[in-house]
């Protein structure tokens, strides 16, 4: 039987700006199990970037349940919310979020410096093996600016798995890649998926939301499918 991975129950994010509330996400409820495939689609303003913010661990609910691998990360604290981010979610996002004047092996290795893996030859290592995983084994010691947008993002994959997170959680991941390398990408979480990953991707592209193998529709803060 299929185990849950994500669970979230009646969750619900308001903001209280100069004296008003504004309800962001309005009893949200959905369950990703273990190796599915997801994405989460909306047009902007649906309140898709809060919920994953909320998923990830960025953000925390005004109300409701979050667990992750069954731990209700709800309403932990800040410290608790960084170990959550840096153990079980790997994040990809639009933008890379790759340090400029850090090359390609070391940026990798940022979540195991987070994780107190003090043995620089460990990590050093572990962070070429992931960088040959996905395919760029012989730009080890380029710069971001030194590689393309896809090479960019792949560094950014390899960072995302650095940990073997329970979770692989992508950003609209190919919003600012071409599309032919934008679906070279695809096809790599594809592939990941494959070997075993959770994978879910966040975007309003419906042409990137059908690659998964299901799709969770949002709208003005409410879920309006879970295909």
């Amino acid at each position: 039987m299929a185990k849950p991975i994500l669970q979230v129950e009646h969750v619900s994010k308001v903001y209280e700006l100069e004296g008003l509330s504004v309800t962001v996400l309005d009893d949200v409820s959905l369950s990703i199990n273990e190796n599915e495939f997801v994405s989460i689609i909306g047009p902007s303003g649906s309140g898709k970037s809060t919920l994953m913010h909320i998923i990830g661990a960025l953000d925390t609910p005004t109300r409701g349940i979050v667990k992750i691998d069954g731990e209700d990360i709800a309403h932990l604290s800040e410290n608790q919310l960084a170990h959550i981010r840096n153990q079980k979610v790997g994040f990809v996002f639009q933008q890379f979020n790759l340090l400029a004047k850090t090359s390609a092996v070391d940026n990798v290795q940022v979540p195991l410096i987070y994780a107190g893996i003090s043995n620089k030859g460990a990590r050093e290592q572990r962070a070429k093996d992931m960088l040959i995983k996905v395919g760029l084994g012989d730009r080890l010691k380029n710069f971001p600016n030194q590689l393309s947008g896809g090479q960019q993002q792949r560094v950014a994959i390899a960072r995302a798995l650095i940990n073997n997170p329970s979770i692989l959680l992508a950003d609209e991941p190919t919003g600012n890649l071409d599309t032919k390398t934008g679906k070279e990408i695809l096809e790599m979480f594809k592939q990941l998926h494959k070997e075993g990953h959770t994978v879910i991707i966040v975007t309003h592209d419906m042409d990137v939301a059908k690659q998964a193998k299901r799709q969770i529709c949002i709208k003005d803060g409410r879920i309006v499918s879970k295909l």
